[in-house]
């Protein structure tokens, strides 16, 4: 998810939890949900350093418990540097403990993993141990339903506030039952996404695409319609892309699919699929497509993951290209972010 929806999901975490947090309960949350982005800056060293960095060390249950000691230990430093100032009329708080702040940033870093794994291209939670994306393909980065929701569910209860000031009435309290509503409803929202996406899967496996069996399909959400899915399905020699509308009245026909052809057997093929490179964007991409393209200088081999849409530029839309001479000898060996520009 993008660094709004782990903000307003965090501070939606805090309201809930209002009447029990500590001193700094609020911003240790937020700090903990944002954090583990920090890995984004990876994108300025190139392709290459973002899939390897991007949801990897900090988005693993190792580097969030790590990182949710460092946030709980700076705050009970803060807290004991800077004591709470004694007013009449209004809460006082105990020191703050390791253990207590660590609970509430392990809480806040708990919120960002479970919605980066239902979201884009999923987390490495067993890094360094294991190199394996968990991902639930529940939601988009972006999904503006629970953008709109968090944002809804958190300023309604304030703005009912202020219309209960104006007309005289006093109520106590600042949106803690609200927050608590909106976090419910996250849970339904992705339990809904949750069988939809199973439905979409039992429908494409249960077709044939222009004569052809399905032997496997992902199926992979459209951010701002919840009923309407991009499915893809690979056969024995082709990868087929078809919409699923799973809304009512709404059919599918897998006769709408796209056909890519998997690259037929060649030396270019078999050499490219073999290098370090290969090995390592194959283990990264979830539905690989390789091909093969006779130039004049030699060939060019990439391999591109088909789970992003031909027009899908996010980061995380990575592809191989590797050129070869003549001879079969590697010339240029690059990764590349599928909105760069090609030659």
């Amino acid at each position: 998810m993008e660094p709004f929806t782990h903000a307003f999901t965090s501070l939606a975490l805090a309201r809930a939890g209002q009447r029990r947090l500590p001193r700094f309960g609020t911003a240790m949350l937020i700090t903990s949900g944002l954090l583990p982005d920090l890995d984004y800056v990876s994108y300025i060293a190139g392709p290459a350093a973002f899939m390897q960095f991007h949801r990897t060390a900090l988005h693993s249950i190792a580097g969030s418990a790590a990182m949710a000691c460092a946030v709980a230990g700076a705050f009970c430093v803060l807290d004991r540097k800077m004591p709470p100032q004694k007013l009449p009329q209004r809460k006082t708080f105990a020191p703050l403990g390791f253990g207590v702040a660590l609970a509430i940033c392990a809480i806040g870093a708990a919120g960002h993993l479970i919605l980066d794994v239902a979201s884009g291209v999923g987390v490495q939670l067993l890094w360094p141990f294991r190199t394996h994306w968990s991902s639930w393909d529940l939601a988009a980065d972006l999904d503006p339903w629970i953008l709109f929701l968090l944002v809804a569910g958190l300023l309604l209860p304030l703005l009912f506030k202020l219309v209960s000031e104006e007309v005289g009435e006093r109520k106590k309290g600042s949106g803690g039952n609200g927050a608590i509503i909106v976090l419910l409803l996250l849970v339904v929202y992705f339990g809904v996404r949750a069988r939809l996406h199973g439905e979409a899967i039992d429908l494409l496996l249960s077709r044939e695409y222009h004569g052809r069996v399905a032997l496997s399909a992902g199926a992979f959400p459209e951010s701002s319609a919840p009923f309407r899915w991009r499915g893809v399905v690979v056969t024995d020699n082709t990868i087929e892309e078809v919409p699923v509308p799973l809304g009512p009245g709404e059919e599918f026909d897998p006769n709408n699919s796209v056909t890519h052809y998997k690259a037929e057997d060649s030396p270019a093929l078999d050499i490219g699929e073999k290098t370090a490179a290969a090995v390592k964007f194959l283990a990264y991409a979830s539905l690989p497509l390789a091909s093969v393209h006779r130039r004049e200088a030699g060939y060019r081999f990439e391999v591109h993951d088909l789970r992003f849409a031909a027009d899908d530029f996010e980061p995380a839309n990575v592809f191989l290209r590797i050129d070869f001479d003549g001879n079969l000898q590697i010339r240029n060996e690059e990764f590349h972010f599928a909105s760069s520009p090609n030659d």
